[in-house]
């Protein structure tokens, strides 16, 4: 059995507390007292298999305590997206994938996931459709209504970067299969730096990322 420190304390404080103001002979006494300890404390350690003993010293980690740990936020770039597998997807996938490719593939990575991230709070919006495709194709065929304005040009959507559509429909998946959306806190509009709209300057701004400003819309108070 191993001795345990406690009891090797105590052993000390008994011999020192009986020698108290002797010689240096019961120093001595004291020092082989306590090196004899030690040595039974040592042998009966090597009498440990080496498996237990590094089980004992193994110190689990958070994750396998269940011990809860602060969420870190996801971050992806080019390199990591085009590192994870080609995905595929559902008519819901499908349409967020192209109106990132056509509205923001020029964006940043953070860029990308910004504008996704509009697009599926206008979807749990009550003021919007309750769907991605409803959402992204809102007013489309009326003039001036369209919200996204791929949807509204007149010109054909052709998919001619592969590796940027690959990468694009990763990170549709990645926010539609999110149970948060961080970047933009709760926005429902954006628009480029380049530009100015009215309703702009009624409406909170929630964040700016790459050539975008990002804003919610005002929540609707009851008339009287």
């Amino acid at each position: 059995m191993q001795i345990s420190l406690v009891k090797l304390f105590r052993v000390a404080a008994c011999i020192a507390v009986s020698f108290a103001g002797g010689s240096a002979h019961a120093d001595q006494l004291i020092a082989s007292r306590l090196a004899e300890v030690l040595g039974q404390e040592r042998q009966a350690i090597e009498m440990v298999p080496a498996a237990r003993m590094a089980a004992l010293m193994n110190v689990p980690s958070a994750a396998s305590r269940d011990i809860a740990t602060a969420e870190v936020p996801v971050h992806h770039t080019r390199a990591t997206l085009d590192r994870m597998p080609k995905v595929h997807g559902d008519a819901q996938w499908r349409c967020l994938s192209e109106a990132l490719y056509f509205e923001a593939r020029g964006e940043t990575v953070q860029g990308l996931f910004a504008v996704a991230e509009v697009i599926l709070n206008r979807k749990d919006s009550p003021s919007y459709p309750n769907s991605i495709c409803g959402v992204i194709n809102q007013g489309t065929g009326a003039r001036y209504a369209c919200q996204f304005t791929y949807t509204c040009d007149g010109k054909p959507e052709v998919i001619n970067e592969q590796q940027t559509w690959d990468r694009i429909g990763k990170i549709a998946k990645i926010v539609i299969d999110m149970p948060e959306r961080p970047l933009t806190h709760g926005a429902t509009h954006y628009h480029t730096k380049a530009v100015n709209p009215s309703w702009a300057r009624v409406f909170p701004r929630t964040a700016t990322i790459g050539s975008h400003h990002f804003y919610r819309q005002p929540t609707r108070t009851a008339s009287r």
